[in-house]
């Protein structure tokens, strides 16, 4: 479990410089679907995620947990990308809903928030304000993005 551990975490890191400042947010429309989950992401603006490459192609998500979901099994849901050609991770902090660096966030785990396909990560730029989440929403665990393991989505489905 431990090397599964450190490979992911090579996986994630895997172009970690590139993905610095190179890619900015896109705004979903309506047709834009959750390559996971397959929901259409526009109606769950509070909860947006976003993966960016540099080719400009981009995949949005309607929570954290389905954007780690895809960050962790990349193969599968987008065969023809890599991770060194994510350009940039965003998540829309759950206060001011605006698009944060999700490598940067701090993801809240086992409050009493659900997003819209149940339990959900709940991010935010300032470790402040999901320390104050944690108190007012019962949350269990503070994490930043590379402490967010395969396991532990397993276990918010």
């Amino acid at each position: 479990m431990r090397v599964f551990r450190i490979v992911v975490a090579v996986f994630l890191l895997a172009g970690s410089v590139a993905w610095a400042g190179e890619a900015a947010p896109v705004k979903a429309s309506k047709t834009d679907r959750c390559p996971v989950c397959g929901m259409f992401v526009a109606k769950y603006p509070d909860f947006l995620a976003q993966v960016i490459f540099k080719d400009g192609a981009y995949a949005l998500f309607d929570g954290a947990k389905d954007m780690f979901k895809y960050l962790f099994n990349l193969k599968k849901y987008n065969p023809s990308k890599e991770p060194a050609e994510i350009a940039g991770i965003f998540v829309a902090d759950y206060y001011n809903l605006s698009p944060t660096d999700g490598r940067r966030a701090y993801y809240v785990v086992e409050s009493d928030v659900f997003g819209p396909m149940g339990k959900e990560l709940i991010p935010f730029e300032k470790e402040t304000d999901a320390q104050e989440f944690m108190k007012d929403h019962l949350g269990k665990k503070l994490l930043r993005f590379e402490e967010v393991t395969p396991e532990l989505i397993k276990e918010l489905q």
